[in-house]
């Protein structure tokens, strides 16, 4: 479709599964369920502050190759695996986007494909008309 790109991270699941870790239509671009996995190794096991800043990071990586930054998340959405984790990741998330302040859902699922993943992070971006 024209219109469209597509970012990929490299990320084992993403061809086994068929899928883009981040897409830009028009202005908007929406990043998938992201983790703080780097290939196969997984940062912060155990950590749920840092595998929320690397899982950000990641998340912030894929819009980056489409020229945006943390400036233009309107949205994110967390999952986490235990309640008790809300507050260190909120931690992390005002670290990150403090300043920008986008719209926030945060989760807690009974888990992820690795079960060593505390943190899945999702992200919406808005490119804007310009100026």
């Amino acid at each position: 479709m024209s219109g469209l790109r597509r970012v990929q991270s490299g990320s084992p699941w993403e061809e086994a599964f068929g899928f883009a870790r981040a897409v830009e239509a028009g202005d908007r671009v929406v990043v998938g369920g992201t983790t703080s996995f780097k290939g196969d190794v997984l940062y912060g096991e155990g950590d749920p502050y840092e595998q929320a800043r690397v899982a950000m990071d990641n998340a912030l990586e894929a819009i980056g190759e489409l020229g945006l930054g943390a400036e233009s998340v309107i949205r994110t959405r967390i999952l986490l695996t235990h309640a008790r984790d809300v507050d260190e990741v909120g931690r992390a998330h005002k670290e990150v986007f403090g300043s920008v302040r986008p719209v926030l859902t945060m989760a807690v699922v009974s888990g992820f494909v690795d079960p060593r993943i505390l943190v899945e992070v999702e992200l919406e971006a808005f490119r804007g008309a310009p100026a």
